[in-house]
């Protein structure tokens, strides 16, 4: 198979594509010829040297896949050479092959191709262990979502708004900030241009909102509190401020009985996983069907042209997914 190989710790050029032995599938896993896969922000950590792989996992980037099953290992039941699928993978996904727990696929989803399926496994199972599970989130509620246009973000607003909950969400333009209104936001608010705390005051009539999503840390710790109503809740999802630190106002959590929790997806384990691709199936798979729910794509790059893609996603002047596509003829090379 073709891979693509982070040569060392660096900038983008350090993403090389080489040759590797095709994976073999061990019990419970599957192995797919990758037509399209999805490129996120933990990729790019991965590759200047800051987010490991965990142990057990492939060195190669890439943490969401979509292509045909063409091989089963032992005690697969639920899919078979054929079957058109998305994956979770803990990474291996930047290759025209990549092995996945079956666990943790899904049919792709009727009338959806190859590269919009690419974008969903790794935004859409965040989304809903962080929002509607860990974050108990409901219709009726309200929630303000940091990076309304990236891959998380657009999957945050559309899932939270077909659940009737009422929809904030922050931007780097006012062009971007339309675009949230676009897919469901109430509002979206400029963090270039004002306070998002005061913007949510304003927007709730003081009362604050019932969630936070956050994917930056830092000094947004804090004012994110600040913009929560009683009872509310962060969840910390990222920090992508560079600051694994905080200083925070215990006053107000006492005083607002809020909560602060949060969790990384990568880490955890196939059967914690397969439960929420379960819920997915359940919940999400219907809506996405019927096109309530779509995952943006801003752009595609060939496979090879990996390095490209990290500059887009660095720039973060793209509007959603980012998908690397895997060209037939090279899929018809390795086999």
């Amino acid at each position: 198979m073709i891979a693509i190989e982070i040569s060392s710790p660096g900038e983008p050029e350090v993403l090389r594509p080489a040759e590797r032995p095709d994976p073999v599938p061990a019990a419970g896993e599957v192995l797919i010829r990758v037509a399209a896969a999805g490129v996120n922000r933990p990729d790019v950590m991965q590759r200047k040297g800051l987010y490991p792989p965990p142990p057990g996992a492939s060195d190669v980037p890439g943490l969401e896949v979509a292509g045909e099953v063409v091989a089963c290992g032992p005690e697969v039941t639920t899919f078979r050479p054929g079957d058109r699928v998305c994956a979770l993978v803990s990474g291996g996904g930047y290759a025209t092959m990549c092995v996945a727990p079956a666990a943790q696929c899904l049919p792709i989803p009727r009338g959806m191709d190859m590269v919009a399926a690419a974008a969903v496994p790794e935004t859409f199972f965040t989304v809903w262990t962080n929002v509607f599970d860990r974050g108990r989130l409901v219709a009726g509620e309200s929630a303000l979502f940091h990076g309304g246009t990236s891959g998380i973000g657009t999957t945050a607003i559309q899932l939270a708004a077909c659940r009737g909950v009422r929809v904030f969400a922050t931007a780097g333009s006012d062009d971007k900030c339309r675009v949230c209104e676009q897919l469901g936001a109430v509002r979206g608010i400029n963090y270039r241009a004002g306070d998002f705390v005061e913007a949510i005051r304003e927007l709730t009539a003081g009362h604050g909102v019932d969630l936070v999503l956050d994917i930056v840390g830092g000094s947004y710790v804090g004012r994110n509190l600040s913009a929560l109503a009683m009872d509310g809740r962060l969840v910390q999802i990222g920090l992508m401020a560079g600051e694994a630190m905080a200083e925070i106002d215990f006053r107000r959590i006492l005083g607002r009985r809020l909560t602060i929790t949060g969790s990384t997806l990568r880490p955890r384990s196939v059967e914690e996983k397969a439960q929420i691709a379960a819920s997915l199936r359940r919940e999400v798979w219907p809506l996405l069907e019927a096109g309530a729910v779509t995952p943006l794509v801003d752009r595609t790059f060939p496979l090879t042209d990996a390095a490209a893609a990290h500059r887009l996603m660095e720039s973060s002047s793209h509007v959603g997914k980012i998908v690397l596509t895997v060209d037939s003829s090279l899929r018809r090379n390795v086999g």
